[in-house]
């Protein structure tokens, strides 16, 4: 299966982060690595950025340990 990419905008509205913190948690090793097209052009592999978003969610259930009132 072909790996679909998507631009560092959607990236932004899929996450709600700003572009200065999303490359900080780049850099931090926290964020998927964008994939270089071109000398001024990068893309997200979108697998990976759902995936961290879903890691997010999954933080999220383990903090309150997946009680519900």
């Amino acid at each position: 299966m072909a790996e679909r990419f998507i631009s560092l905008r959607d990236v932004l509205t899929r996450t709600s982060l700003s572009k200065t913190h999303t490359y900080r948690l780049i850099n931090a090793g926290k964020f998927p690595r964008p994939v270089p097209l071109g000398p001024r052009r990068v893309a997200f592999i979108e697998r990976e950025v759902e995936d961290w978003l879903q890691s997010r969610v999954e933080a999220r259930t383990g903090m309150d340990g997946g009680a519900r009132g």
